[in-house]
């Protein structure tokens, strides 16, 4: 996992800056234990509080922008969620030479996928995920805010090609340009957009025993094309879950959705990739994995 900065405008975060900020915004709190969550996110660093609960401090301003809309909106979805999502416990101001606003949640059981690693129970895995998606799109969005990857695929052409450039010999360019070209082919999403999560990685899900068990980091959350969720099926799925997860999901997952979805989980890895390869090997690896599931015969 990943220890050190992994952006260049990354807010200098420890144990001990965790501790003073605890003691002087939470002092109901201030002697619980704190110690560094291991983990390979990119948005947020997390440090367990006690045996209960996880403070999270976003590492770049982009992410500090996510802290009202988690505090916000978490608690009106996770009653009809049938896993458990993170529930806030309290928002923190900047301070102790800290610049952004930061949370603590409520600690949920379970364990990240890890890459190489199958699920104990893939099939069953992907069937909770489809149920997961299929109880959030049935959430009213009305005044939801627009999810942070709302925008049309061919908003990112431009992007994603240049990327391409830049990972060129490390991806199989042709049948990368191939499933790209055959998303920004498919027919857009034409009825009310939908709340999606966004960003459906390994990163940001648990699992208890091969089974579904919470999903968390609800930061690119919002109203949107629910393709945008089936990147789930090559970040966290192998063909044989991932043909479950699309029988599960039914025609909500039609030809043009599930080709939008794959241009989709295409744009994030290339993007993971070129930008992670030097500071966070592991998400650099997890998105040349997924690029290689897109690009496989059958994918």
């Amino acid at each position: 996992m990943s220890t050190g900065k992994m952006h260049a405008d990354e807010a200098a975060i420890d144990e001990a800056l965790v501790r003073r900020l605890v003691d002087a915004q939470f002092p109901a709190w201030s002697g619980l234990p704190v110690e560094r969550v291991d983990s390979a996110g990119t948005s947020n660093a997390m440090y367990r509080l006690g045996a209960d609960m996880v403070v999270r401090l976003p590492r770049v301003a982009g992410s500090a922008e996510d802290v009202e809309r988690e505090h916000r909106w978490l608690p009106r979805l996770a009653p009809a969620l049938p896993v458990a999502i993170p529930v806030p416990l309290g928002k923190g101001a900047p301070g102790e030479g800290f610049p952004y606003s930061w949370s603590v949640f409520r600690w949920l059981d379970g364990a990240t996928p890890e890459p190489g690693r199958p699920l104990a129970e893939p099939v069953l895995f992907a069937k909770d995920v489809a149920a997961f998606l299929a109880a959030l799109r049935e959430v009213d969005a009305a005044g939801a805010p627009a999810a942070y990857r709302s925008d049309p695929l061919a908003g990112r052409d431009a992007e994603t090609r240049a990327t391409l450039a830049r990972v060129r010999g490390t991806v199989d360019e042709r049948a990368t340009t191939a499933v790209w070209e055959a998303a920004l082919d498919a027919p857009a999403w034409g009825r009310p957009a939908v709340w999606v999560h966004g960003d459906l990685q390994p990163g940001n899900v648990l699992a208890e025993r091969g089974r579904l068990a919470a999903v968390i980091d609800f930061g690119c959350m919002g109203a949107g094309d629910p393709a945008v969720d089936l990147i789930s099926a090559w970040y966290l799925m192998d063909a044989e879950a991932r043909e479950a997860f699309r029988a599960e999901l039914g025609r909500a997952a039609d030809d043009a959705m599930w080709a939008r979805g794959r241009g989709w989980a295409l744009t994030i890895a290339l993007m993971e990739l070129a930008y992670y390869r030097e500071t966070n090997p592991v998400m650099a690896g997890i998105a040349r994995r997924v690029v290689e599931r897109l690009t496989e015969s059958g994918a």
